[in-house]
């Protein structure tokens, strides 16, 4: 299953209302120069370790979960009310897990559970679905030293197989008001790997972006 952050953040209590939101000095400068709500960026500051580029009209950071993503992940869109925003799962591979054991116990089989949002990329034009917690769902694939179609064995090649299959759902799932915010996807076998999300995080000494 791949289940849209949305709901999970709304089950779990993450929305927000702007009108309890105090922004701080810092908040309010950084506001003035991205042309964003002083009390949105308050926000974005308390998910992030990192403020990675900001101009005009974007404020791109480092979660605290070891994301770089604009705005933190807050998101008024899909979201009800005029003053609230919704925050990021405070632990999406947790969620991940919980809902993957509810959903096991009940229908008596093995599964996976990727929690997905979208992402726009630095290099790229557009936003495309990405997996921000898993589950039960072989998040990264190493095919090094497997064979190409001449028998040479690969060098590099290391598959974000998270993220594919949560790009794949997002094409179901829409961005707008498509309402099917959860995604069957069939034909693949349940990983017994421990892998998670976080495992699709480059670390930061390896990230030549920053």
């Amino acid at each position: 299953f791949v289940i849209a952050q949305k709901i999970v953040s709304k089950a779990e209590g993450r929305a927000v209302n702007l009108a309890d939101v105090n922004p701080s000095d810092e908040a309010t400068e950084l506001a003035r120069k991205t042309d964003k709500d002083p009390r949105v960026v308050e926000l974005i500051l308390g998910e992030s370790d990192e403020v990675v580029r900001h101009r005009e009209g974007v404020l791109v950071v480092a979660h605290r979960l070891g994301i770089v993503l604009a705005n933190a992940g807050i998101d008024r869109s899909n979201v009800e009310g005029e003053e609230m925003v919704l925050l990021l799962p405070k632990d999406p591979d947790a969620s991940a897990k919980r809902i993957r054991e509810g959903l096991e116990a009940h229908y008596g089989v093995r599964l996976g559970v990727i929690v997905s949002d979208s992402l726009g990329r630095a290099w790229r034009n557009g936003t495309v679905g990405f997996a921000i917690g898993a589950s039960g769902v072989e998040t990264v694939q190493d095919l090094l030293g497997r064979p190409d179609l001449f028998g040479r064995p690969l060098e590099a090649t290391v598959v974000g197989h998270g993220d594919e299959l949560a790009a794949a759902a997002s094409l179901v799932m829409g961005q707008a008001d498509e309402g099917t915010p959860v995604v069957l996807i069939s034909g693949l076998r349940p990983s017994t790997s421990n892998q998670t999300a976080a495992d699709l995080l480059r670390p930061k000494a390896e990230d030549l972006f920053r």
